[in-house]
């Protein structure tokens, strides 16, 4: 058993050797196969490499050769712009040098030119020396031909070509005048005409009490209250006068300013609706009354300017053209007044070739001085244009503002046309109410002024004081007078006078010759 696993191990050995050569041979083969392999592996390698290299050599060769022709290229053009350069150069020097020769040859033409007329000057001077003495002698010898001396001589020529010239020029004038408005007044009023026609406006008059409808007498009791505590408390709230008398089922308000009226109007019911009427009431109704209207005058001002296409407009000026619609003037409404006036004067000045939208905002707030937050001395139209400068209107704005009633001086043509819209839209029927006292006076003070010349025999004021016929008295007044009288009473009225419209002045002059036969 033992020599069996004795020999075992002994073939078990033997076969490790055994495999242990064979492999050793076998290994010894790969290597030298591998030997062999990597060698041709290196002489292609070397092949190739020396094959890329004269490639690249080749390639590098080419591209030399480009760049140098590239690089011979630009030389010759840089050369030839060089060369074209100078002979440029040489040209502009040529050219400098052709000036200066000629400026020196003007330069000697100039002293010998200066030279001669030095000398004519020279002259010149003499011979005004010896005219002066002829003339001072030639005025002597006058002077004692006349028997005046030079002065006196002139100041008599001077006053009797100066009588002359003022009759001349008065004829002139008037003769002027006349052309102008036969020329003038047709198209003046194929554009106003135009511009009234395409304007509807509304008859605005405002009256200064309002009457609120009661639903039964009995409220009048509540509204009087206890010793007429809540009529009272009302009135002071409201500065409105509250007049409760027997008019069935409705009181008057009565106020010069519809602003406070309409706040009164709907304080007064909004108490009554509520059925509480007692002072602290009226004063909490009152106030937030006035806060509603103030949103409402906020509200008014943007609709209109929304209306007439206005833009840019600053929200003071917005909420004084809303307090307009609670103004009136001569009985005409103030804000009814202005859009009336707006839309005549974009019309006008889309017929006259302006900007009608410039025209028609001047329009708009032309009067906005009557609306003034505080009170003030300056007249409407100056305050208009302060305020219209404040709140960053164009200059032609606020000259058209300012100058609507000449009482500043008209620097843009815009400003004549606001002043002619403004007259249109007050003067139409049914515009304004005038008080009969007011009316009266201005007749009387129209007569007055033409009775105030000299030659005039009676004044009469017709047509409503649209017209102003004067009788003259012949043996005083010329015909050439009557012209000259006819323009300086109208000249008078026109600086003077405040009237709406327009006012004909005619002059009559009648000669009568009266005989008997018998």
């Amino acid at each position: 058993m033992e020599l069996a696993i004795i020999i075992g191990v002994l073939a078990l050995i033997v076969g490790i050797v055994a495999g242990r050569f064979i492999f050793a041979k076998n290994t010894k083969q790969q290597l030298e196969d591998a030997e062999a392999k990597a060698n041709s592996i290196i002489k292609e390698a070397e092949l190739r490499a020396e094959t890329l290299k004269k490639e690249k050599q080749l390639e590098a060769k080419e591209k030399y050769v480009q760049l140098k022709a590239d690089y011979d290229r630009d030389v010759l053009e840089r050369n030839k712009k060089i060369v074209e350069s100078e002979a440029r150069t040489k040209q502009k020097e040529l050219a400098i040098n052709q000036k200066e020769i000629a400026l020196d040859k003007q330069i000697k033409e100039n002293d010998t030119i200066k030279e001669n007329l030095n000398k004519q000057i020279e002259v010149v001077n003499v011979k005004r020396t010896e005219l002066e003495k002829h003339q001072e002698e030639h005025i002597r010898r006058l002077e004692k031909v006349a028997g005046l001396s030079a002065e006196e001589a002139k100041a008599q020529l001077i006053e009797g070509l100066r009588s002359q010239a003022i009759s001349q020029a008065l004829v002139i004038q008037q003769e002027i005048i006349e052309d102008a408005k036969v020329k003038a007044n047709k198209e003046a009023r194929k554009i106003v005409i135009q511009s009234i026609q395409r304007t509807a406006a509304e008859v605005t008059i405002e009256n200064t009490v309002s009457v609120f409808n009661l639903e039964t007498d009995e409220i009048k009791g509540q509204i009087i209250g206890r010793e007429g505590r809540n009529i009272r408390a009302l009135e002071a709230a409201t500065g409105v006068d509250l007049i409760v008398d027997d008019t069935p089922e409705a009181i008057v308000l009565s106020s010069f300013d519809p602003l406070r009226r309409e706040i009164a109007r709907l304080s007064l019911q909004r108490l009554i609706a509520d059925g509480r009427i007692h002072p602290a009431r009226i004063e909490e109704v009152v106030e937030k009354t006035r806060k509603q209207l103030d949103e409402q005058v906020a509200e008014i001002g943007e609709r209109t300017v929304i209306e007439l296409g206005i833009h840019g407009l600053h929200k003071e000026l917005v909420r004084m053209v809303g307090r307009m619609r609670f103004r009136s003037s001569y009985g005409q409404n103030l804000l009814m007044h202005s859009r009336e006036t707006a839309n005549l004067c974009g019309i006008m000045a889309a017929e006259l070739g302006m900007n009608p939208k410039l025209a028609k905002r001047a329009g708009l707030l032309h009067d906005i001085g009557k609306v003034p937050d505080e009170e003030t001395e300056l007249s409407h139209a100056l305050l208009g244009a302060k305020l219209a400068e404040k709140y960053g209107e164009n200059p032609a704005i606020v000259n058209a503002i300012g100058a609507h009633h000449d009482e500043m001086e008209m620097q843009y043509v815009i400003s004549p046309i606001i002043q002619a819209c403004d007259a249109i839209s007050g003067a139409r029927p049914g515009a304004r109410r005038e008080i009969m006292q007011q009316y009266l006076q201005r007749i009387k003070d129209l007569e007055n002024l033409a009775l105030g010349y000299q030659g005039v025999e009676k004044a009469y004021a017709i047509q409503a004081g649209r017209e102003l016929r004067v009788i003259v008295e012949a043996e005083k007044v010329t015909d050439g007078d009557s012209d000259k009288l006819s323009f300086e009473i109208a000249q008078k009225i026109q600086t003077e006078m405040t009237y709406p419209g327009q006012i004909k002045v005619t002059v009559i002059r009648e000669k009568r010759a009266v005989n008997m036969a018998r």
